[in-house]
């Protein structure tokens, strides 16, 4: 892919397939990706069923290669996917941190992007790197990995106290937990003769 264009098909098997570029379609993406509750599997069909406009007409046997371009589409561009470590735990995440990050880019974008009709995934990243360090979602993120290091400087450790809520990512229940934990509420409540 050639970064100096904003491309709105894929080739799969030879064929151009039209994707929805649009910032909301990748973000929307991404955030199956994080959902524990789904397998591999899973999140990369709903990947291609999003990101394909006519995901219906892909062959089966192309579904790997459309899942390698379409990863590729939202890298930027990058198909050097084997350098990430898959266990490094994430510093970010894109539905907890959404107005954070909103925030950011509206002040590099100089407008309210949720505004826009329409935004290529491309230009909002391109406005996303540009986000400058002195802002609250570059703090949180500063903060975040330096408690990971467990190398918190004052300012750091006095930022994290009263801003847990926001620092803190929130860690999402597996399918498994949720239905425990639904199984637990509803014993606790005949227990105590609720409904």
């Amino acid at each position: 892919m050639n970064i100096y264009d904003l491309p709105t098909v894929l080739t799969v098997g030879g064929v151009e397939y039209a994707i929805r570029t649009d910032f909301r379609a990748v973000i929307d993406v991404l955030k199956y990706y994080a959902d524990t509750e789904y397998e591999s599997d899973e999140k990369a069909l709903i990947c291609l069923m999003i990101l394909y406009e006519d995901f219906d007409s892909i062959p089966c046997e192309s579904y790997n290669e459309a899942l390698e371009r379409a990863v590729e589409f939202i890298d930027y561009g990058k198909s050097d996917h084997g350098s990430a470590k898959v266990s490094e735990p994430a510093f970010m995440d894109w539905e907890q941190d959404a107005p954070l990050i909103i925030s950011a880019v509206n002040a590099v974008a100089k407008t309210d992007i949720r505004s826009l009709p329409y935004l290529h995934w491309w230009s909002f990243l391109s406005w996303y790197f540009e986000i400058p360090h002195d802002c609250l979602y570059s703090t949180v993120l500063c903060v975040r990995q330096a408690k990971r290091k467990g190398k918190l400087e004052s300012w750091q450790k006095e930022f994290y106290k009263a801003n847990r809520d926001i620092v803190d990512l929130k860690k999402r229940k597996s399918a498994e937990e949720t239905a425990a934990a639904e199984e637990w509420k509803a014993a606790v409540n005949t227990l105590f003769g609720k409904k």
